[in-house]
């Protein structure tokens, strides 16, 4: 198993790409493609769902995506000294 520099409910900033500079928080952690999902900034309309009594009209449904765990940085925490 790898180990990464982050874990699930750190906080992070994102260092790379569309969202590079915002401040985030690790929701989970996809081990097998070395991926981190972050809540509240990366989210995507991911695939059309057929109509049910859950989602009446179907359509486009909003997800969290993954980032590369390379492309987020660990946020310091102030010591108190």
């Amino acid at each position: 198993m790898q180990k990464f520099h982050v874990k699930k409910g750190d906080a992070v900033t994102v260092i790379t790409g569309v969202h590079k500079g915002k401040d985030a928080t690790v929701a989970a952690i996809l081990r097998d493609k070395q991926r981190v999902v972050l809540s509240g900034i990366s989210i995507g309309k991911m695939k059309t769902l057929r109509r049910s009594t859950k989602n009446p009209k179907g359509g486009l449904v909003e997800r969290s995506v993954s980032t590369h765990v390379s492309n987020v940085k660990k946020k310091e925490v102030a010591k108190n000294a």
